[in-house]
C-alpha cells in the first residue's frame, strides 16, 4: 500500500475511534477512558505479535521506547479529558498543529529536511484551524487565536499536539531500529499493560497508599452500567488497530512530517462526525476550516 491511502486510512480509523469514545465512555474519568482506549487494540494486536518473528533489537529500541511511554500516557489522560470537555470539532482540530511542531523535531532528532512546496502544505492545513474559528474575527483578527484560551479542550489538544509532535518523530526512529508491523504490535500492547498499571498505581500512592481506594470506586472502567459498553470497547479496539497499523506503515515509507499533516484530515471527519452524532453547531465554517486542510494536504501530496 502506498503511504497515502494508509495515512488516509489512519485518519479515518482514529476519528471513529475518538467518536464512540467520546459517545460511550465521555461520562467516566479521563483516566478511565484512557483504560478503555489503550486495553481494547491488546485482543487484535497480541495475536499478531505473538504470530509475527521479532526483529533484532539493540539499545537504542529499547532506549526509545523507553522514553516514549510516559509521554504517550501523559497525551493520552489529556486527549481524553479534550474529548470529556468540548465538542468534537472544537478540540481535535487543534492535532493540526502536530505539523508545525514536527518540522522542529524531525529536523532535530532525525535530521529530516521539509521542501518548500511541504512547509507551505503544512502552514496550510494549520491555518485550517484558525478558520474554524473565523466567526470569531468580526471582534478582531486575534479572536480565533483566542479561543484556545476560552476552550479547555482547544488548550488542551494544543498541548497534545506539541507532545505528538515529539513522539511520532521517535517512534519513526524506533521502527528504524525494528520494523514497522512489529513495532505497532509490541508499542500499542505495553501501552495497554502499562497504562492500566501505572494509573492504577499512581492513584494507590494518591488516595494514600490505598488506603481510601473504597471511596474511590473501581479503577476499571467497564463496569455494569445502564447500557452494555463492550461492544464499544470492541469497536474502539477494533478501530484502534486499523489506526496504529496504517500509521505505522505509512510513517516508515514518507518523511514524518508529511505523514502526520495528511493523518491530521482526521479533522474532517471529526468534524462531520461532530455533526451527525453530537448535532453540533456551525458546521459550514467548521467544514470550510477542514477544506483549507484539504488544500494543505493536496499540496503535500504533490510535493511529495
Amino acid at each position: 500500500m502506498n503511504w497515502f491511502p494508509a495515512a488516509l486510512l489512519t485518519a479515518l480509523a482514529t476519528a471513529t475511534g475518538d467518536t464512540i469514545l467520546k459517545a460511550w465512555f465521555a461520562h467516566l474519568s479521563p483516566g478511565s477512558m484512557a483504560i478503555v482506549k489503550s486495553t481494547a487494540p491488546i485482543p487484535f494486536l497480541l495475536p499478531l505479535l505473538l504470530a509475527i518473528s521479532w526483529p533484532e533489537t539493540d539499545l537504542v529500541f529499547w532506549q526509545t521506547v523507553g522514553f516514549l511511554v510516559p509521554f504517550e500516557i501523559l497525551a493520552l489522560l489529556l486527549y481524553m479529558q479534550a474529548l470529556r470537555v468540548s465538542p468534537l470539532s472544537l478540540s481535535i482540530p487543534f492535532l493540526a498543529f502536530t505539523p508545525v511542531f514536527i518540522v522542529l523535531t524531525g529536523w532535530l532528532v532525525l535530521d529530516e529536511k521539509v521542501t518548500t512546496a511541504g512547509l507551505l502544505g503544512i502552514l496550510c492545513t494549520v491555518t485550517g484551524a484558525y478558520v474554524l474559528h473565523i466567526k470569531a474575527s468580526r471582534k478582531g483578527v486575534l479572536e480565533p487565536l483566542k479561543a484556545i484560551a476560552r476552550e479547555q479542550g482547544s488548550r488542551l489538544m494544543l498541548a497534545v499536539a506539541g507532545i505528538y509532535s515529539l513522539t511520532s518523530v521517535l517512534g519513526k526512529k524506533a521502527i528504524q531500529h525494528s520494523d514497522p508491523v512489529f513495532f505497532a504490535c509490541f508499542y500499542f500492547v505495553l501501552l495497554g499493560i502499562v497504562t492500566p498499571l501505572s494509573l492504577g498505581a499512581l492513584r494507590w500512592v494518591t488516595n494514600g497508599f490505598g488506603s481510601n481506594d473504597k471511596q474511590s470506586g473501581p479503577l476499571w472502567p467497564l463496569k455494569k452500567t445502564g447500557r452494555n459498553p463492550w461492544g464499544a470497547w470492541w469497536a474502539i479496539g477494533l478501530t484502534q488497530t486499523i489506526m496504529v497499523l496504517s500509521h505505522m506503515w505509512a510513517i516508515h515509507l514518507i518523511t514524518a512530517a508529511y505523514m502526520i499533516a495528511v493523518k491530521r484530515t482526521s479533522l474532517i471527519f471529526s468534524v462531520i462526525y461532530g455533526k451527525l452524532i453530537f448535532k453540533e453547531k456551525e458546521i459550514t465554517q467548521r467544514l470550510a476550516g477542514a477544506s483549507l486542510m484539504v488544500l494543505g494536504v493536496g499540496i503535500i501530496v504533490l510535493a511529495g
